[in-house]
């Protein structure tokens, strides 16, 4: 019996030292949609891809119009087909088609290069901005002592998490930490009426 009594007070005292050290853990959050889309550097590199989007486009665009010429034309040679000139037309409709085949191919090819080449400039540069958020959430958790650190933004999955009640939003110690101005404006907030991560 006395065992038994030992026991248990030792299975309440682990209980009651798991909960103590559990009650010792803060837990914090941010919104990185409202970091980057306040941080000049972020959106310095979002407005180079986006040129280099659009540019890449505005060529395949070029391509596409030198296709829709052309098949025009062809169609337009093809209303002009009678008995008396089927060998010519007909041996220009086929060059006309080859054309039209290899310019298709070209842009498809250059869609292809266009989003391998904004996928490696992406890749290029968002990276270190993404090292630079995570150093400073680093640092601004360790400053507070926190031991998790959640997102709530609505591109890192909002909807997932379905409450939260406190924590610290450290949010404003990130861009601070970032050098974003704290008069920059902020990213939408989560609808009314959604719970709180």
């Amino acid at each position: 019996m006395k065992k038994l009594i030992k026991g248990l007070f030792v299975a309440a005292g682990l209980l009651l030292t798991t909960q103590v050290v559990n009650a010792q853990q803060k837990f914090g959050h941010l919104n990185s949609d409202e970091i980057f889309g306040t941080w000049s550097e972020a959106k310095t590199v979002s407005t180079t891809i986006e040129n280099l989007a659009k540019t890449k486009q505005a060529e395949i665009d070029k391509m596409i119009a030198e296709y829709q010429n052309k098949l025009k034309a062809a169609q337009e040679k093809e209303r002009t087909l009678s008995e008396a000139n089927r060998e010519v037309v007909v041996k220009e409709l086929t060059q006309a088609q080859t054309e039209l085949t290899d310019l298709q191919k070209r842009i498809e090819d250059a869609r292809n290069k266009a989003r391998e080449t904004v996928e490696a400039k992406q890749a290029e540069v968002f990276p270190p901005l993404q090292q630079k958020v995570a150093t400073a959430i680093n640092a601004i958790s360790k400053e507070k002592g926190l031991a998790y650190v959640f997102d709530i933004s609505a591109s890192q999955g909002f909807n997932n998490l379905v409450y939260f009640d406190g924590g610290e939003d450290i949010t404003p110690a990130v861009k601070a930490k970032l050098g974003i101005s704290a008069t920059a404006p902020t990213a939408a907030k989560p609808a009314a009426g959604a719970k709180k991560p």
